[in-house]
């Protein structure tokens, strides 16, 4: 049997165990010459290959609405649903999305790849599904994990699921990681329960963990068979029915069959909520995985029921298992035979890491908090460096942002280091518990602008527009590797008024002399002009507004350019100079319609309202993935496009 011949879900069922053996194999070796040649999401893909074969032997996918949490772990779902062929393709321009897409498939119901989200979805379907508007579905299937039970929409989502008895099968996919190792007290529960079969040592087989081993499965057989749940539902009502000592006697069996269940497995959290757990069940058996849920769905006639899966994050490739950081969470292009290199820091990643651990050195208040990426955001050698002044809080970002504001009250300086577009997840705690308070939170964020290849969920495009208009908020943006290091000085002497944000974008950083810097919040002019035409530009375009100033000066025309620095506050002596010319275009990777273009636009005219300003900027529409150059290029953001603007409106 061979990959090849899978082109449906509807393949996987004629195969037997040893024949689903094989294949597991095959797509391991396909995935990972797959991501070696487009870089992609490779260890939570090679944990959930046996999990995905059961899953799809045993529910009928698209009449079962299977669903992703954290979408990157779902690479094995698309090959087998008809998309192996694509795979050349995998996160490129007009490619296979890196996540599942509605567009790509029936067979994908939800196009995230922010996390936490897939139970709130599931509660969704199935309540219009119990009104009768989603059709036959039968069953819905929510696969969470991968550290997505780390945040909070999840046990919000859960909570509900339980009080509505609504029949949803969630599988909790528990490899002990998200991109980090997951922070939660689930994981850390579930690190004490029996391990699978190929990854327990020798050493762990004592009496007592061999006896704790059976009881757990034999347990977890037993809670699984529907025959038992019927005899404990009567059991239950015999007891309950007792003269005089039934409701004694019923809350005394409640209380021994939770005992057991405390020593033996963590489903007192689920069950507190209304939510049926059963598990552990090792995530790398296909046939006790799919005995797993042919069981569940019998049971989840009575409510939700939750099935905790063990797998191993990177499992069959010896580079992501022998990765103590992340398993190759994600990977650039490399060679399979030997794997990627260690993933460190680079460009403006590797000038905040380095900026922070130099301002901490002499700044005893300096915390640093991340969600769940201590390594993509740099912050992995500060935790090296000071293990007591860093906070990872897993994906919560909520959570980071009023846990910074209590810190800032408590007298600390917290650096809250994030993505971009993670920002968004804790909007309103950045505007009521951090700025309405006006407290000392200075945010690095991480991946701003556009940033390719993970296509429209993860490009940080609306950062600026939002956060300029939050009162008291300072915005800045660094042009250079140096400039980051010098507002992340002055961003501890600024935020003694209040929250301060640095953001940069992913990729290689402009390098230039101590003397092509910045100070404070004002702007930087790197060039005088003629007069006719003034460019402000933000960030990361600063260099390419050069590029485009070079073009033009080569065809006689000198242009002046700035270095806007602080987006907000803007600086009154950059907007009085450019009012002085006769044309001002302003170019920033946000979003244009309500950025710091737009902004800048507005204070011009003030001065004087004859000045024409072109606002280039991002559109307001989901950018598809691509490679940033090519995507700023289509956008007209590249040196070309600016220079091609700035020629059209002068002639």
């Amino acid at each position: 049997m061979t990959l090849e011949s899978i082109h449906e879900p509807a393949d996987l069922r004629p195969l037997s165990y040893p024949e689903l053996d094989e294949l597991a194999g095959e797509i391991r070796d396909f995935v990972v010459r797959a991501v070696a040649d487009t870089g992609g999401h490779l260890g939570s893909n090679l944990g959930a290959v046996e999990l995905t074969l059961a899953l799809h032997r045993v529910f009928e996918s698209p009449r079962d609405a299977i669903l992703w949490d954290t979408g990157h772990q779902a690479y094995i779902h698309k090959m087998v649903t008809g998309r192996q062929h694509q795979f050349d393709s995998l996160r490129q321009s007009n490619g296979l999305s890196g996540y599942p897409s509605r567009e790509e498939s029936q067979h994908d119901f939800v196009e995230n790849s922010h996390a936490s989200t897939i139970l709130s979805y599931a509660y969704g379907l199935a309540v219009a599904r119990d009104a009768g508007m989603a059709g036959d579905r039968r069953h819905i299937v929510a696969v969470i994990g991968d550290g997505s039970m780390t945040g909070g929409m999840a046990y919000e989502a859960l909570n509900n699921l339980g009080h509505s008895k609504r029949r949803v099968i969630v599988v909790l996919n528990d490899n002990g990681r998200s991109y980090a190792p997951t922070i939660s007290n689930l994981t850390a529960s579930a690190a004490s329960l029996p391990m699978i079969e190929a990854e327990r040592p020798n050493e762990a087989h004592s009496l007592p963990a061999r006896i704790t081993d059976r009881l757990s499965h034999t347990l977890t057989n037993v809670r699984l068979n529907p025959v038992y749940v019927r005899r404990q539902r009567r059991i239950e009502s015999f007891l309950r029915e007792l003269p005089v000592v039934g409701p004694q006697a019923e809350k005394g069996m409640e209380a021994f069959k939770a005992a057991v269940r405390e020593f033996l497995q963590p489903p007192s959290f689920f069950e507190a909520l209304g939510v049926r757990y059963v598990g552990p069940v090792d995530g790398h058996n296909v046939e006790r995985l799919e005995h797993a849920f042919r069981n569940a769905i019998e049971l989840s006639g009575e409510g939700p029921i939750c099935v905790h899966v063990l797998t191993q994050k990177g499992r069959g490739y010896s580079p992501a298992e022998d990765d103590d950081e992340k398993h190759l969470h994600d990977t650039p292009v490399f060679d399979p035979a030997i794997g990627p290199p260690k993933a460190i820091p680079s460009g403006y990643t590797q000038a905040f890491a380095d900026a922070i651990i130099k301002e901490a050195d002499g700044d005893p208040r300096i915390v640093a908090i991340t969600a769940a990426m201590p390594g993509p955001t740099g912050l992995i050698p500060f935790e090296l460096r000071f293990p007591d002044r860093f906070f990872d809080v897993g994906i919560a970002e909520q959570h980071a942002m009023t846990g910074a504001a209590g810190m800032a009250m408590g007298g600390l300086r917290p650096v809250v280091a994030l993505y971009s577009t993670f920002l968004s997840r804790a909007w309103d705690q950045v505007v009521y518990d951090v700025a309405l308070h006006r407290l000392p939170v200075v945010l690095c964020l991480d991946r701003a602008g556009i940033t390719g290849d993970d296509g429209p969920s993860h490009h940080g495009v609306y950062d600026m527009a939002l956060l300029s208009k939050v009162p008291g908020m300072r915005v800045l943006a660094p042009s250079s590797a140096q400039e980051l290091g010098v507002m992340l000085h002055d961003a501890m002497v600024l935020a003694d008024d209040g929250p301060v944000v640095i953001r940069y974008p992913k990729g290689a950083a402009h390098q230039v002399s101590e003397h092509e810097v910045g100070t404070g919040l004002h702007a930087r002019r790197i060039q005088q002009g003629d007069g006719s035409v003034c460019v402000l530009a933000i960030g990361k375009m600063v260099a390419i507004a050069e590029k485009a100033a070079e073009q033009l000066a080569s065809e006689g025309l000198t242009v002046s350019v700035w270095d806007v620095r602080s987006c907000a506050p803007l600086d009154p002596a950059m907007i009085t100079d450019a009012a002085t010319h006769a044309m001002v275009v302003t170019v920033e990777d946000g979003i244009r319609d309500g950025g710091i273009g737009m902004t800048i636009a507005d204070r011009i005219h003030a001065i004087d309202p004859a000045v024409p300003v072109e606002v280039l900027g991002v559109p307001t529409r989901f950018i598809p993935q691509a490679k940033p150059d090519r995507i700023l290029a289509q956008l007209g953001l590249d040196a070309q496009g600016i220079a091609a603007t700035i020629r059209s409106r002068i002639h």
